[in-house]
């Protein structure tokens, strides 16, 4: 980051709207407009409070490019910790590309992607972690995600995090302070208290990274793999929980041979619903390959609909389940029976019967018809068995602090076993210290540039 470098960017998105949002930091961004803002009350920007908002017209070569409302926001106090105006403009692209050119034209730089969010970790408003769910809050799709983005920006994670590191610095301090007095044979910490202290920083550190399966599951969308024979309904399921078009649907037999996925929201949670190729003997070398996709996405799910023809699947239930539940394994697994408004209400009890044993979650309906969606959709829900989270629950959706917490759990483990062992203090404080390390990666006290531009670099322009 350059000292004193004045960047602007547009931070609305991309096209026409009622308004938009131009944002410009640094030290001197407000002399800058100050050089370009015309007030109607004839006050300038430099002598206004912070926190106030200013009426008045942006002047290009004479010209009045646009009528603006102009925020101001005064360092310390602000987002990025230095100072900062918004300008509200009306949503033209035209007025926007120009007085963004103007903005440049006066000295300020275009902003990178991420920028103002890198500034405000680099000068302290925020930590690492804190600023990666800016773009998790930015992304959020669902209630879940969204509390879970609000949770960690508020520092509920950092918080727990700044514990465990006080615990282990408090922990490494002792054990370091008896290497000093190494040939007076001293011993401040009780091993006793150690390895419980061990234990319990173990135990807080794998309960987070455990945590990860839900997170990661809340932040990306349940995978629910779509399977069954060719013309069970398939396309048609994920068309109509789709509310579109999605897939071709079609009553000839292996119409779908590709995987086609796409997400919905269901009563708050993100399903990634994977429509795959019916499962049949085939000679056709295209459709065999999907047929191999379907199996793959099966074992990338966290939950199989199996959709069944309910005319049909007497005949052939007992050789596919030979072949899918290997495959599921212990991944949960519903039945739908399809195609329900064709038969008995006789026939309908006869396959109520079918499979039981094996497969105990089922669903009737009948997608052509719209019928026994909702019972899916709340089935969904029940399987999925997502937690209700609230914006306490501190939960890790982020890979990047998962890996890191995987590595801190593998060394603070190894510090446990070297206290059942008796190891030397200095292998002690080693392990200790690697756990530190990792930890403060998550956070952003332990960083190198490299980290800074590959999570920054994913940032929209303006944020």
């Amino acid at each position: 980051m350059k000292e004193n470098n004045i960047i602007a960017a547009i931070s609305t998105p991309a096209g026409i709207g009622g308004i938009a949002i131009i944002r410009l930091s640094g030290n001197g961004c407000i002399e800058l407009v100050d050089a370009v803002f015309r007030s109607f009350k004839g006050k300038k920007l430099a002598d206004a409070k912070a926190y106030t908002v200013h009426f008045g017209s942006l002047i290009k070569d004479n010209v009045v490019l646009d009528d603006v409302l102009v925020s101001v926001f005064r360092n310390p106090h602000s987002f990025t910790g230095e100072d900062i105006i918004e300008i509200s403009c009306h949503g033209s692209i035209y007025i926007q590309q120009n007085i963004l050119q103007l903005l440049i034209s006066k000295g300020a730089s275009l902003a990178q992607p991420g920028e103002f969010t890198q500034r405000a970790f680099l000068n302290g408003k925020m930590d690492l972690s804190q600023a990666e769910s800016v773009a998790d809050l930015i992304a959020s799709s669902s209630a879940a995600t969204h509390r879970l983005a609000m949770n960690q920006m508020r520092g509920g994670f950092s918080n727990k995090l700044i514990e465990l590191r006080t615990e282990l610095l408090n922990f490494t301090s002792l054990i370091e302070l008896e290497l000093d007095f190494s040939e007076e044979d001293v011993e401040f910490a009780n091993r006793d208290h150690l390895k419980e202290a061990a234990h319990q920083i173990e135990s807080h550190i794998k309960k987070l990274a455990d945590s990860f399966s839900i997170g990661n599951a809340v932040k990306s969308g349940i995978p629910v793999a779509i399977i069954g024979e060719t013309n069970a309904g398939k396309s048609t399921l994920l068309n109509l929980l789709l509310h579109e078009e999605k897939a071709i649907v079609s009553d000839i037999h292996g119409t779908t041979r590709d995987v086609i996925e796409d997400t919905i929201n269901i009563q708050g949670l993100t399903f990634r619903l994977i429509d795959t190729a019916g499962i049949r003997d085939t000679h056709d070398e295209i459709e065999s390959l999907g047929i191999e996709r379907t199996f793959k996405k099966i074992e990338q799910a966290n939950i199989v609909l199996w959709v069944a023809d309910c005319e049909t699947i007497n005949e052939h239930i007992e050789e596919l389940s030979q072949k899918i539940l290997p495959v599921v394994g212990d991944r949960k697994l519903v039945l739908v029976f399809n195609k329900v408004d064709i038969i008995s209400a006789e026939r309908k009890a006869e396959k109520e019967k079918l499979l039981l044993d094996k497969i105990p979650e089922r669903v009737f309906i009948s997608a052509k018809y719209e019928q026994g969606t909702n019972q899916l959709e709340d089935l969904l829900v029940k399987t999925a068995n997502i937690p209700e989270i609230s914006e306490q629950d501190i939960i890790v959706t982020n890979v990047r602090h998962y890996e890191a917490l995987q590595n801190a759990l593998t060394a603070i483990k190894r510090v446990s076993e070297g206290l059942e062992l008796k190891i030397s203090g200095d292998f002690l404080s080693q392990d200790i210290r690697e756990c530190l390390y990792y930890l403060g990666e998550i956070t952003g006290q332990i960083s190198t540039d490299e980290i800074l531009g590959n999570i920054f670099s994913k940032f929209c322009i303006g944020k």
